[in-house]
């Protein structure tokens, strides 16, 4: 079975360009029922550089069907045999403004556009610079 990644080396996200946020912005939660914002967020904002964007893309696939830790082996093998959209099309980089670090690991962490962190990683000669997918059709 072919296994599809959505994960980046040396690479960085950048904002959509019709993101209308100005700073990177903590994505409210709703309710009782958590956003795939929300859980992006949390995991990446509070564990820099730990995981990839398959390990994030999955844990909110996981978290959205309530899967239990004993499915997750097999439920994440059948994930990755179809391809995912990948952080270019997260609400993270095309509403909040955060853009995405993929170290040469392909370990992800988030900066806020407002950033100075942000401008270095954007003007870095050394990493392959993709921008977010947009919202809405130009």
């Amino acid at each position: 079975m072919k296994v599809h990644t959505t994960n980046y080396e040396n690479t960085f996200i950048e904002v959509a360009e019709d993101c209308p946020a100005v700073s990177g912005e903590i994505p409210k939660q709703k309710a009782e029922v958590r956003t795939i914002a929300a859980i992006e967020f949390e995991m990446i904002s509070k564990h820099p550089y730990q995981y990839t964007s398959d390990d994030v893309l999955f844990q909110v696939f996981a978290d959205k069907n309530d899967l239990t830790k004993s499915e997750y082996e097999e439920a994440r093998e059948k994930f990755f045999s179809k391809g995912q959209a990948c952080l270019r099309a997260s609400p993270l980089t095309k509403r909040y403004g955060w853009g995405v670090h993929h170290n040469e690991k392909g370990k992800i962490a988030l900066f806020g556009r407002e950033t100075e962190d942000y401008q270095k990683l954007l003007n870095d000669k050394n990493l392959k610079v993709v921008k977010a997918m947009r919202s809405s059709r130009k």
